[in-house]
């Protein structure tokens, strides 16, 4: 597995993620946890060094299980969470807090959930407006200077955003989504974080299940699955003619990829990471064959032809790829 550099710091993980969102959530369709667990342990054994996660996927159900999946395994993986949400007495979320208080006792409660001492790299899960960032930021480096993590960093926030924050500290990292459908980030935050010396993350990178080549178009989604509302981080991906195109060109896509001895998930993935200011890409592995599959996107370099021919059939099929709109904050 290629090992990468977060920017210009000194941490280093598997170009491929082992996201857990699907893992944490009841709104993802129905997920074998103990499969998952199995399909963990596999990936580290493929070589995949970073897991992902967050106090909101669950909430807090996802880092439990993950303290308990990992075990003395702890020490083989770079483990990633997010802090920065409200949760209320009936487990729900209400909001968004960066405040130094809050960022403090909840990377606490991440510590104790995945039953570990220190967190390599904590993130901001989304932008918290109605606090200052220097105070969020002097939060993050009381948690470093305490021991309790090794690095921090941010997510879903824009280039201003994190021009502001890099005044009191260096980021690490942020997390985004990114994706053929998704290119919003390619305008300012990619070539930030190049320049900067800030490693990204890219969440989505099969397009919450478009890109994997499953669906059909009879698929359609059940009231409990988020993607039955149509829209994807700000985007119409799943709005029934849009998810249609994008199926349609998957197809021409599936044969592309053969052509290379490659599935249309692997494609998906390679281009992801074919992006120079992508350090990981990140991917629900839910069970041992996406696993197998998704380590085997990491080898297949995509050459400027291949992602010109790409880029061709999406056009074709009319599928647009956003690359304009406006990040969702």
């Amino acid at each position: 597995m290629e090992q990468r550099q977060f920017g210009n710091t000194d941490l280093t993980t598997s170009a491929i993620g082992f996201g857990t969102w699907a893992l944490g959530t009841t709104q993802y369709g129905e997920i074998d946890v103990e499969e998952a667990g199995d399909a963990l342990q596999q990936a580290i054994d493929a070589g995949i060094t970073l897991v992902d996660t967050a106090e909101a996927y669950g909430p807090n159900f996802c880092e439990e299980i993950l303290g308990k999946a990992l075990g003395d395994r702890r020490k083989d993986v770079v483990l990633v969470t997010k802090v920065g949400f409200v949760v209320d007495e009936d487990n729900k979320i209400t909001g968004r807090s960066s405040r130094p208080d809050h960022i403090i006792a909840h990377a606490d409660g991440c510590l104790e959930r995945l039953d570990t001492d220190w967190i390599d790299l904590l993130l901001i899960h989304w932008p918290d407006v109605n606090t200052p960032f220097e105070e969020s930021m002097r939060a993050l480096e009381a948690l470093k200077e305490a021991g309790k993590i090794r690095h921090y960093g941010v997510s879903n926030y824009t280039v201003p955003m994190m021009k502001e924050c890099e005044k009191y500290g260096h980021l690490t990292a942020n997390q985004v989504g990114y994706n053929l459908l998704d290119r919003r980030v390619e305008k300012e935050v990619l070539p930030y974080c190049l320049e900067q010396g800030i490693g990204f993350m890219a969440y989505g990178s099969l397009a919450f299940g478009l890109l994997a080549g499953a669906f059909d178009e009879n698929t359609s989604f059940v009231d409990w699955d988020w993607r039955s509302r149509g829209n994807a981080f700000g985007l119409p991906l799943f709005e029934r003619e849009n998810m249609l195109k994008t199926i349609r060109a998957v197809d021409r896509l599936k044969t592309f990829a053969a052509d290379h001895g490659h599935t249309v998930a692997q494609l998906a993935l390679a281009w992801v990471l074919s992006h120079p200011a992508v350090t990981v890409g990140l991917v629900g592995i839910r069970n041992p064959q996406e696993l197998q599959e998704n380590v085997a996107a990491a080898s297949w370099k995509l050459s400027d032809d291949d992602k010109a021919e790409i880029d061709r059939i999406m056009q074709e099929e009319g599928v647009p790829t956003y690359r304009d709109a406006e990040q969702a904050i």
